[in-house]
């Protein structure tokens, strides 16, 4: 079996693997690892019609340990052409993360598609080289660079230095072992970077952590590299926020959001 951000435990469960681990502590997860891993969830409760989310939002309640976690699923609101499904991901029964999904119905044939801007240049394949990460001073392999492969391709061409950006990014691994990752789990993996991308302080210095992440997808992502386009906004109360628009190589397909707080550390 491949190596994998979680493996499968049955009836909701999984183990989380350290391909898991983000950025600000070595014991906590990235949010992209849980935002996919609730996304293709999601998409697995039963429908009355072929739907497909339309927007996922999350609120990362608590710290999201690398530790078995379980994913619990209800239809919050039926309907045959919008519904609401909401998740919960629960560690040792304690609520880690809430999520509320909209799923809209699909019709197929009823509009041509129009609106969409062209992805940005240059495209994945002429991107400079991969960010290169290192991860043990982080506390172990992570999510960014371990399990992401993250090309900066506009706005700046170090990860460290300050401004906005655009990368381009693509799982390198399957979220779940044994799972074919599905094209919103790979958006969603890539949309909780807008805050590491597009960052506006010093790493060495501050926290800026998301304790939540909402994207809306226009339409289904296609092929297996996103891109982000990101700018950080820092206000003087230790509040801030990440936004993104979030491309394919056929062209814009979503938006991203994340309120950010921000906080003095030391490294």
């Amino acid at each position: 079996m491949s190596e994998a951000v979680y493996t499968p435990l049955g009836d909701g469960r999984f183990e989380s693997g350290e391909l898991s681990r983000g950025p600000w502590s070595p014991d906590h997860q990235h949010g992209g690892a849980p935002a996919a891993l609730v996304a293709g969830v999601i998409e697995e409760v039963e429908a009355p019609a072929a739907m497909r989310i339309a927007r996922l939002t999350l609120d990362l309640v608590r710290p999201v340990p690398i530790a078995p976690l379980e994913v619990v699923t209800e239809v919050t609101r039926p309907g045959r052409r919008v519904q609401l499904v909401g998740a919960s991901v629960l560690c040792e029964g304690e609520e880690v993360v809430r999520a509320q999904a909209l799923r809209i119905r699909r019709e197929e044939g009823e509009s041509e598609r129009q609106g969409f801007a062209p992805a940005p240049e240059p495209p994945p394949d002429r991107a400079p080289d991969p960010v290169a990460f290192d991860s043990e001073m982080l506390g172990g392999r992570m999510f960014g660079g371990d399990a992401m492969e993250i090309r900066l391709a506009g706005g700046k061409e170090r990860w460290e230095v300050p401004g906005p950006a655009m990368a381009w990014m693509r799982l390198k691994v399957p979220v779940v072992a044994g799972e074919e990752t599905r094209p919103v789990q790979r958006a969603m993996a890539t949309a909780d970077f807008g805050n590491g991308i597009s960052s506006v302080l010093d790493w060495g210095r501050h926290a800026f952590i998301n304790p939540d992440l909402s994207v809306t997808l226009g339409r289904e992502p296609q092929g297996e590299w996103v891109a982000l386009d990101a700018v950080t906004s820092i206000s003087d109360d230790g509040t801030g926020m990440s936004t993104g628009e979030l491309y394919d190589t056929g062209g814009r397909f979503g938006a991203s959001a994340q309120a950010l707080f921000v906080s003095g550390i030391e490294r």
